[in-house]
């Protein structure tokens, strides 16, 4: 990517725009990024959709941003999301789009909606609460069991536990705190921080738990530590039974341009 942005800046095409374009052209994989510069904002997002990108207006200004919800926090309106492909130019004489890039298959990346984005956002047009909550309910359908609590595993497992407690008639409980002191322990180099982050992220209620069969949902398996931790958790705190159910479906393998050591690390 480096070499490409150096690339820019000795590109014979015409113009901003031709420079960005014809630098994003030599690279390989996802991206959605700003180029700021004196008199105008470029927005450019990848041919594959694979990162969001989408946006807004703020008075008489423009704003983007990767999720819907960074606009509610500063009071900025939703306009429309980004295309696949598309470069956006702002400047004093306003918005200008264009298409620079070769037409591609649509690629968005599955984990935005199952596990990255926030709630509160809208994702590829899409709300990200209501597909995690569908997410749940339609896995109330294809494994039907019997057992005594729905639990979350929180923080972005909510939505779904409560899809499926809905669709199935099971109740619903909180019987899984998270402290929101520690981050996302997949992403850790080695598994003895991530057994630790695990256990310091993650806190069982025993009262909800001791005695009960129980329906655990959560949003995905990578490497599998978060869900072997917690399966052990809740059968030390007496659960009778555990049903470990995620959303993710299939073998989704997005995850793999970014800082996971190899492919061997996933479940």
């Amino acid at each position: 990517m480096a070499g490409s942005v150096h690339a820019s800046r000795s590109s014979q095409a015409f113009g901003l725009q031709r420079r960005v374009a014809d630098a994003l052209n030599r690279v390989e994989g996802a991206f959605s990024i700003l180029v700021l510069v004196k008199d105008r904002l470029v927005a450019v997002r990848d041919p594959f959709g694979f990162r969001p990108l989408v946006m807004g207006r703020l008075g008489t200004g423009v704003v983007f941003a990767s999720e819907t919800s960074a606009f509610d926090i500063i009071g900025a309106e939703y306009v429309r999301e980004v295309e696949p492909g598309e470069m956006v130019v702002v400047n004093s004489d306003g918005t200008q789009s264009s298409s620079p890039f070769p037409r591609q298959r649509r690629r968005a990346c599955v984990f935005e909606h199952i596990y990255f984005s926030r709630p509160s956002s809208a994702v590829f047009g899409r709300s990200v609460y209501m597909s995690r909550y569908r997410f749940g309910e339609i896995l109330a359908g294809v494994s039907q069991v019997d057992a005594d609590i729905v639990v979350p595993v929180p923080e972005s497992g909510i939505p779904s536990a409560l899809g499926y407690a809905q669709a199935s008639g099971i109740p619903f409980q909180m019987a899984i705190m998270r402290s929101s002191y520690v981050g996302r322990t997949f992403i850790q180099p080695t598994q003895s921080i991530r057994d630790i982050g695990v256990k310091l992220k993650l806190s069982p209620v025993r009262e909800l738990i001791e005695g009960k069969s129980l329906v655990v949902v959560d949003d995905s398996i990578v490497r599998g530590t978060t869900s072997r931790k917690i399966v052990r958790m809740l059968r030390e705190c007496g659960a009778r039974e555990v049903r470990y159910i995620i959303t993710e479906s299939g073998r989704q393998l997005d995850l793999v341009n970014r800082m996971l050591a190899s492919r061997a690390d996933f479940v």
